[in-house]
Protein backbone atom coordinates (compact mmCIF):
# COMPACT_ATOMS: atom_id res chain seq x y z
CA UNK A 1 0.00 0.00 0.00
CA UNK A 2 1.14 3.46 -0.87
CA UNK A 3 2.63 5.74 1.73
CA UNK A 4 0.70 8.91 1.95
CA UNK A 5 1.72 12.31 4.23
CA UNK A 6 -0.32 14.35 6.70
CA UNK A 7 0.44 17.80 8.33
CA UNK A 8 -0.83 17.94 11.86
CA UNK A 9 -0.08 21.42 13.69
CA UNK A 10 -0.05 21.49 17.25
CA UNK A 11 1.58 23.67 19.81
CA UNK A 12 5.39 23.45 19.75
CA UNK A 13 6.22 22.69 23.30
CA UNK A 14 3.77 19.49 23.14
CA UNK A 15 5.29 18.31 19.83
CA UNK A 16 8.69 18.79 22.20
CA UNK A 17 6.89 16.32 24.77
CA UNK A 18 4.99 14.19 22.75
CA UNK A 19 8.29 13.51 20.69
CA UNK A 20 10.15 12.75 24.15
CA UNK A 21 7.99 10.39 24.99
CA UNK A 22 8.31 8.31 21.96
CA UNK A 23 11.42 8.12 22.02
CA UNK A 24 11.39 6.60 25.36
CA UNK A 25 9.11 4.01 24.17
CA UNK A 26 10.78 3.58 21.40
CA UNK A 27 8.85 4.13 18.26
CA UNK A 28 8.40 7.44 15.84
CA UNK A 29 5.56 9.99 16.23
CA UNK A 30 4.98 8.69 12.80
CA UNK A 31 4.03 5.29 14.44
CA UNK A 32 2.19 6.37 17.25
CA UNK A 33 -0.04 8.16 14.76
CA UNK A 34 -0.94 4.79 13.02
CA UNK A 35 -1.17 2.74 15.64
CA UNK A 36 -3.48 5.42 17.14
CA UNK A 37 -5.51 5.77 13.09
CA UNK A 38 -5.54 1.76 13.20
CA UNK A 39 -6.59 1.69 16.59
CA UNK A 40 -9.61 4.11 16.03
CA UNK A 41 -10.77 1.93 12.62
CA UNK A 42 -10.22 -1.32 14.99
CA UNK A 43 -12.82 -0.04 17.39
CA UNK A 44 -14.85 2.18 14.69
CA UNK A 45 -14.48 5.26 18.25
CA UNK A 46 -11.70 7.40 19.64
CA UNK A 47 -9.50 4.41 21.53
CA UNK A 48 -9.53 6.25 24.85
CA UNK A 49 -12.32 8.16 26.77
CA UNK A 50 -12.33 12.11 26.39
CA UNK A 51 -12.81 14.11 29.32
CA UNK A 52 -12.34 17.62 30.76
CA UNK A 53 -11.42 18.39 34.63
CA UNK A 54 -13.79 19.36 36.63
CA UNK A 55 -13.24 21.40 39.52
CA UNK A 56 -14.37 19.45 43.17
CA UNK A 57 -17.12 20.68 44.79
CA UNK A 58 -14.57 22.84 47.25
CA UNK A 59 -12.52 24.36 44.02
CA UNK A 60 -16.29 25.16 42.72
CA UNK A 61 -17.25 26.98 46.18
CA UNK A 62 -13.73 29.18 45.65
CA UNK A 63 -14.40 30.16 42.59
CA UNK A 64 -18.09 31.24 43.06
CA UNK A 65 -16.82 33.01 45.83
CA UNK A 66 -14.30 34.89 44.65
CA UNK A 67 -16.68 36.04 41.77
CA UNK A 68 -19.10 36.95 44.22
CA UNK A 69 -16.47 39.26 46.27
CA UNK A 70 -15.51 40.81 43.22
CA UNK A 71 -18.80 41.96 42.34
CA UNK A 72 -19.29 43.43 45.64
CA UNK A 73 -16.04 44.68 47.60
CA UNK A 74 -17.63 45.31 50.75
CA UNK A 75 -17.61 41.40 50.98
CA UNK A 76 -14.11 40.92 51.90
CA UNK A 77 -10.89 42.27 51.47
CA UNK A 78 -9.46 41.72 47.84
CA UNK A 79 -6.12 41.49 46.70
CA UNK A 80 -4.28 42.78 42.91
CA UNK A 81 -1.44 39.81 43.55
CA UNK A 82 0.17 37.68 46.49
CA UNK A 83 2.89 39.75 46.95
CA UNK A 84 0.20 42.25 48.12
CA UNK A 85 -2.15 39.81 50.28
CA UNK A 86 1.34 38.52 51.81
CA UNK A 87 2.45 42.03 52.92
CA UNK A 88 -1.01 42.75 53.97
CA UNK A 89 -0.86 39.91 55.95
CA UNK A 90 2.23 40.17 57.57
CA UNK A 91 1.80 43.58 58.82
CA UNK A 92 -0.94 42.69 61.17
CA UNK A 93 1.40 40.06 62.87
Amino acid sequence: MANTNINIRMDSNLKKEFEGFCDDIGMSMTTAFTIFAKQTLRENRIPFEITRTVPNKETLEAINEIKTMKKDPNLGKTYNNVDEMMADLLSNV
